[in-house]
């Protein structure tokens, strides 16, 4: 899949593994994804393709955007356009309170389970329509991808003016909700190496939102990182703080796993945030010295529950080392590098529960290998 001179940007390369070796890695990443007997993608009557959550047996905005992702760094135009068609089939809403979003849990039939969205998945559409743009050239219809990223990207920022609806971005913040309807976030959706990319792209009126955006995520990151573990809650407070309601997210969860990764990527496109570099080294170095099958406070205290999806945090935790390598915290380097070893040394899941640890895995070996690009 390399068209590019990834080695300079390879921190698997760095650590000492062969070009080859990487490139094998990948490979086999799609095929247990997307061919092998343990995939989560298939293909309907109707030529279409989706990806199901095999823990929760539903077609989720959150992994249709990742795996067109995934569709587009490798150059799978063939793929992405499947994954495209089902969802605009299936999952765009043309009607009511959130006309314009896209419902975040489907049936693999079709029938949808949700009629509102998470925000996660239209801010991925976005970034995957652009690239997919960017790589192939836009096509006509459904396939025209950049109007559509234009289109997807004006609903979050606008919706609502009308008195209709709301905006997937707080506008007095910039900063990105959980859903429309609320206001609070998660920090794992807070992406601003995808808004430097909107700054560019996205409709020209919209552009210094998008700049900003960024700029104010980066700034909110830093907040709800915790100061001496590095540990986010899966859901917040705008000011960083854990949001704590019924829905019981405030700890080191899941969703919060991602928040490392991200750091870690916009460090590679963007260049070092030192206090979020610091962020990723001081999460790296806990869960080196702690129980990592353990669930956390994010103050560190331990919480009588076991980690769902190990695979995935070592992932993120690991691709976490683009940023964590630049921190002056005592060990990060090493830290770092022993991170990078860790997941390569950790085999892609199986099971259940393989969904979403193995997109993360995916998006993993993909920077590290020098590999996830922007086109």
């Amino acid at each position: 899949m390399t068209d590019h001179d990834a080695s300079e940007t390879s921190l698997f390369e760095q650590c000492g593994y062969s070009r080859e070796a990487i490139q094998a890695r990948l490979e086999r990443n799609w095929y247990e994804m997307f061919e092998g007997p343990d995939k989560i993608y298939w293909e309907n009557d109707e030529g279409l393709g989706y990806v199901m959550d095999t823990g929760n047996h539903d077609v989720r905005t959150e992994g249709m955007s990742y795996a067109m992702m995934i569709a587009v760094q490798y150059g799978r135009k063939d793929v992405f356009d499947k994954l495209w068609g089902w969802v605009m089939k299936y999952m765009f809403m043309t009607e009511g309170l959130h006309k314009g979003y896209f419902a975040w849990s489907v049936n693999p039939s079709g029938v949808p389970n949700a009629d509102g969205p998470a925000p996660d998945g239209e801010e991925y559409f976005a970034m995957d329509l652009f690239l997919a743009a960017a790589r192939w050239g836009d096509g006509e219809g459904v396939y025209e991808y950049s109007r559509h990223a234009r289109s997807i990207l004006h609903t979050c920022v606008h919706r609502g003016e009308d008195g209709e609806g709301y905006p997937m971005w707080n506008p007095e913040n910039h900063l990105i909700k959980f859903v429309p309807e609320t206001e609070w976030t998660d920090p794992s959706y807070h992406l601003p190496h995808f808004y430097e990319v909107f700054a560019e792209r996205a409709d020209e009126a919209d552009r210094p939102f998008w700049a900003q955006a960024a700029k104010a995520s980066r700034e909110y990151l830093v907040t709800a990182c915790h100061p001496q573990t590095g540990m986010n809650p899966e859901y917040s407070n705008y000011d960083g703080t854990p949001h704590v309601d019924e829905r019981d997210h405030w700890h080191f969860y899941s969703d919060a796993y991602r928040t490392a990764g991200n750091i870690g990527l916009d460090c590679l496109w963007n260049g070092v945030v030192p206090e979020l570099c610091d962020a990723n080294a001081r999460l790296q170095r806990f869960f080196l010295e702690h129980d990592r099958t353990c669930v956390y406070a994010i103050d560190g205290t331990p919480v009588d529950e076991t980690v769902l999806h190990p695979v995935g945090f070592i992932a993120a935790t690991a691709e976490g080392s683009l940023a964590a390598m630049h921190s002056q915290e005592p060990d990060a380097l090493d830290n770092a590098i022993r991170w990078v070893r860790l997941l390569w040394d950790t085999p892609i899941r199986t099971g259940t529960r393989r969904y979403y640890d193995n997109f993360l895995y995916a998006f993993a070996f993909l920077a590290l290998a020098g590999e996830y690009r922007t086109w």
